[in-house]
């Protein structure tokens, strides 16, 4: 009995612990119950008690391989009960806690969630379904749960993903780790719950069925014969026609399939498909075929595809894309058909050394597709977490507390970034900073991105001494203009390099990637592999590295690029998991989502050690449940220059946030450009569109959690990109300043994701779950509690239509024009402003523009009252940098409105002093009405010095 409480409080579940005591068919734990079903597929239900809301379930499959199951990564820590009852009742064993109850089946034992007045929140739905499969050599299961079949709530979460969704009832979303989609097992509901499904390996949510080729699962024909009719161009003129089953050019090893006639003249060709360098040939591929569906209803597809292709359903156009050739991802289009009604499909594709593949899935009944469903490859048991949060906010807050706090980043990082892919040398990251500061354009932060190493030499982490003579004067010079410094570090190294002979003596580093003889795209191409960071000793030795070679010169922050892992793009699933394993506690397939978790935490666990008193920070490619405790933010990826993939960018980064992973950012104006974009000469129709695209991409960068700018030629710099004298230069400077305006709002609720396990951006159904409108918007979100921000996604758009949400009034911050909530408004869009709205009873503290934050410690604050209801906000503050906010030293001061009376008021400041904090301030209040706005040159109606005590203000 002595081992319990350990294995308890790890999150290692030992199945075959002894009773507590024992009650009929079910036996009293620590924490809670353990019932033996009578019947179903599982042999022994365990559901425990954590907290006062957070609920384990844990189901053994009756043949399976494992009496124990593994240590879960996303949640090592759980809680301990904090009181709870355990009854029998007509059948049922019912574990009750404070603010939920778990009933339990005792013949079947199947589970449901129900709220203190009974009311259910979560129910599985049927029998877990189990299934032997193997990984590594090893036995698990398959295994897949259903729950809340029928449901209508909206359901949230879920990683990032690219497909423009934002309510994810009803939707399809496969749970594995890419360039572009974070994968995170956990949503939350508008019911008020949340639920980690605690499995590392691929994942889906909604349809267990993976989707099939169509051709395999919903039969094509042409021609009257089957497949499809593939006709093969060069120049525009045909050289193959064929039939093919399926289309088949998904990854690296299915460009075999290329007929040789229709290969194009590149300056580097390989294999089937050309596979590097520029076509000398323009290719297109057509592929018609009349889909003959079995089903009445509405069929999913997913096209994977880079490059141009579009899609036509009985000659309408369904789908038109494009994206990088090397960086494949899916497109997701649904289409009514009905069964025994062939339906019309053409599909064409201009290759240009790109991947294309189609996928079908058949409609499932309406109450299957509208539930909750997972469903993951490889397992040891059933394995989920309930939480019963009472709201989105609730449910995130105890994820928190079930995974980990969301540390809080240095203050610089909320300021503005600039990136480049990339920096040749160090002259021009310093010019750019040079030039910033010159023009007084604020920011806090320069990125140096990859290859600032000599190519034979990558993971060596040392500069290329001809590009980069002296590294620490570099860093230097952008400190002494106050700027911050962040490098990228991939888990990537050469063989050759010491650094990868440290790793491997260790037992470190995968050998799959040397093994399959995969090659990289620099130079002639070099053998690489990538580090454990399953290994505690493979962690220590990647972060020792890393402090000798790289912090030791005094860089501030890490960017972890292609941390998926991306070990060879465009590999198969089955080549990946051969790349990524054995890991050091499993075979690959069963931790496939995990590795940017482990990754992240030997950049935290080794800087918090180096430095124990600054703040860490990591901006990683890709994350899993947990992350946000590893001091870490996430990006959207290699995301493409267009519109589609910046709308697709808003529900992608709510969604990231509504994981628990409050810190996000994107590529502001994408990656990745399309040829008409990247040229030297663009045509001026494709140079106003390119600057447009990125002016509206940076508007919406201004009121993402993170706000950087980054992605290849041509340069992203405002001084570069925009014109001197612009609309678009001026309209960038405002958003920029306007940022800097924002910092004590924006850097509270910074604050808060750790003080209050809050988040920055929200989804609306977050505070208007009852609003049904509100609930699958795309591309409306809200930044904290006071703004609703609805980005510009369409070129040339110069209004839209704003689902405003609630009840209340809702202000338009430029122009003070006020909207009545539960209605849809014609809103202006000028190319200069994105529209803004602030609810009424909002508390917005401001400052004056800054060049970087804390320029000026003591600068007076602005606190402007949106007028029209009641309203409080409780204004952060610390020091910026040190972890001593941990110790209580920060600043608090309450702030409360009477709408009423118009008087607002400031509680006494909480908190403990720091370093250098100013011990008084001066504060001014504006209140905002119908049609008076805050105005650029911060006008304000009354102003106090406040030194800390209580002092209440009366509106003129």
């Amino acid at each position: 009995m002595k081992s319990l409480p350990l294995l308890v409080s790890t999150g290692a579940l030992l199945l075959s612990m002894p009773a507590l005591a024992q009650d009929g068919p079910f036996t009293k734990i620590e924490g809670g119950v353990a019932v033996m079903p009578h019947s179903g597929p599982s042999s022994r239900v365990e559901v425990t008690v954590h907290g006062d809301h957070i609920f384990h379930v844990v189901a053994m499959p009756r043949d399976g391989a494992h009496s124990t199951i593994a240590q879960s990564l996303m949640a090592p820590t759980p809680p301990k009960a904090d009181g709870y009852t355990v009854t029998r009742q007509d059948g049922h064993v019912m574990v009750k806690a404070a603010k939920a109850t778990a009933d339990i089946d005792l013949d079947t034992g199947q589970v449901r969630f129900l709220d203190l007045t009974g009311k259910p929140l979560l129910s599985e739905s049927g029998p877990t379904a189990f299934s032997p499969t193997t990984a590594g050599g090893q036995k698990f299961v398959t295994v897949s749960q259903q729950f809340n079949r029928g449901t209508d709530e909206g359901i949230y979460g879920l990683g990032q993903h690219q497909n423009a969704q934002m309510d994810y009832n009803g939707e399809d979303v496969e749970l594995a780790q890419h360039n572009m989609d974070i994968a995170v097992p956990f949503l939350v509901s508008t019911r008020g719950y949340g639920l980690l499904w605690d499995n590392n390996s691929i994942t889906r949510f909604g349809n267990p069925a993976p989707y099939a080729p169509v051709g395999d699962g919903l039969k094509v024909t042409s021609g009257g014969q089957p497949g499809w009719q593939a006709d093969y161009y060069l120049d525009g003129k045909r050289v193959v026609t064929r039939r093919e089953k399926i289309i088949d050019y998904q990854y690296i090893r299915d460009q075999k399939n290329w007929p040789d006639a229709a290969k194009a003249k590149t300056e580097a060709a390989t294999g089937g498909q050309n596979t590097a360098g520029n076509a000398t040939q323009k290719q297109t591929v057509i592929w018609t075929g009349d889909v003959q569906p079995t089903a009445t209803g509405m069929h999913k597809f997913q096209l994977y595809g880079s490059s141009y292709f579009k899609v036509y359903v009985d000659d309408k156009l369904v789908l038109d894309r494009w994206r990088q050739n090397w960086n494949p991802w899916y497109a997701n289009f649904e289409v009514p058909l009905t069964a025994g009604k062939p339906a019309k499909m053409r599909i064409e594709w201009e290759p240009n050394a790109g991947y294309m593949a189609l996928f079908h899935n058949d409609p499932l009944p309406d109450a299957d597709r509208h539930s909750i469903w997972f469903s993951s490859d490889v397992g040891q048991a059933k394995n989920y977490w309930f939480i019963a949060g009472g709201t989105i906010d609730g449910s995130i807050a105890g994820y928190r507390q079930l995974t980990g706090k969301a540390q809080m980043l240095p203050k610089w990082a909320y300021g503005f970034w600039q990136s480049r892919q990339r920096y040749e040398t160090a002259k021009e990251l310093t010019d750019v900073v040079a030039k910033y500061r010159q023009l007084d354009i604020p920011l806090d932060n320069i990125v140096l991105d990859w290859r600032y190493w000599r190519d034979p030499e990558w993971g060596s982490h040392a500069f290329d001494p001809s590009r980069f003579p002296d590294p620490k004067a570099m860093v230097d010079a952008a400190h002494a203009a106050n700027t911050n410094f962040m490098i990228s570090v991939w888990p990537k190294f050469y063989p050759t390099t010491e650094n990868y002979k440290e790793l491997a003596k260790a037992g470190a580093v995968y050998q799959g990637n040397l093994r399959q003889g995969n090659k990289d795209w620099v130079g002639p191409g070099y053998a690489n592999s990538f580090y454990d960071p399953y290994s505690s000793e493979g962690r220590t030795i990647f972060w020792k590295q890393i402090e000798k070679q790289l912090a030791s010169i005094g860089i501030d922050a890490w960017w972890a690029d292609a941390s998926e892992p991306d070990m060879h793009s465009n590999l198969s699933i089955d080549e990946r998991i051969d790349t990524m394993g054995p890991t050091a506690i499993g075979p690959a397939a069963q931790y496939f989502n995990s590795y940017p978790l482990m990754n992240a935490r030997a950049f935290y666990e080794g800087w918090t050690q180096y430095k124990p008193d600054v703040r860490p920070f990591l901006l990683t490619r890709s994350g899993f449940g947990g992350l946000q405790r590893y001091g870490s933010a996430v990006w959207s990826g290699d995301v493409a220059s267009r519109w589609f993939d910046l709308k697709a960018q808003i529900s992608a980064g709510v969604n990231a946030s509504m994981s628990g992973l409050p810190n996000w950012t994107h590529d502001i104006g994408g990656f990745a450009l399309e040829d008409r974009y990247a040229s030297k000469t663009p045509s001026a129709a494709d140079l106003d569109e390119w600057r447009e695209l990125n002016l509206r991409w940076f508007q919406f960068g201004a009121f993402s959690p993170l706000f950087r700018s980054h992605g290849e030629y041509p340069y992203r710099e405002i001084y570069e990109i925009s014109p001197e004298g612009s609309p678009m230069r001026a309209s960038m400077l405002w958003y920029d300043r306007l940022r800097y305006r924002l910092m004590p709002y924006i850097y509270t609720l910074a604050a808060d994701t750790y003080m209050r396990d809050g988040s920055i951006i929200r989804t609306l159904a977050a505070d208007f779950p009852q609003d049904r409108a509100a609930r699958d918007l795309p591309d409306e979100y809200l930044f904290g509690d006071a703004f609703l921000v609805a980005p510009i996604t369409e070129y040339r758009a110069r209004s839209r239509k704003v689902y405003l949400p609630g009840t209340g009034n809702w202000y338009d911050f430029s122009t003070g024009k006020t909207y009545r909530g539960g209605t849809t408004a014609d809103v202006a869009a000028p190319l200069d402003r994105m529209p803004l709205f602030v609810r009424a009873g909002a508390i917005v503290p401001m400052g004056p523009v800054m060049q970087y934050v804390d320029q000026t410690p003591d600068a007076p604050l602005t606190i402007v009252i949106y007028t029209g209801a009641d309203g409080q906000f409780s204004l952060y503050e610390d020091d910026g940098r040190s972890e001593q906010y941990k110790q209580g030293r920060y600043s608090r001061i309450p702030i409360r409105y009477d709408d009423k009376s118009g008087r607002i008021s400031f509680g006494a400041r909480e908190g403990q002093a720091w370093h250098d904090m100013p011990a008084t301030r001066k504060i001014r209040v504006k209140w905002v009405s119908a049609g008076k706005p805050v105005t650029d040159d911060m006008s304000y109606d009354a102003e106090i010095s406040y030194d800390g005590a209580a002092r209440t203000v009366e509106r003129p």
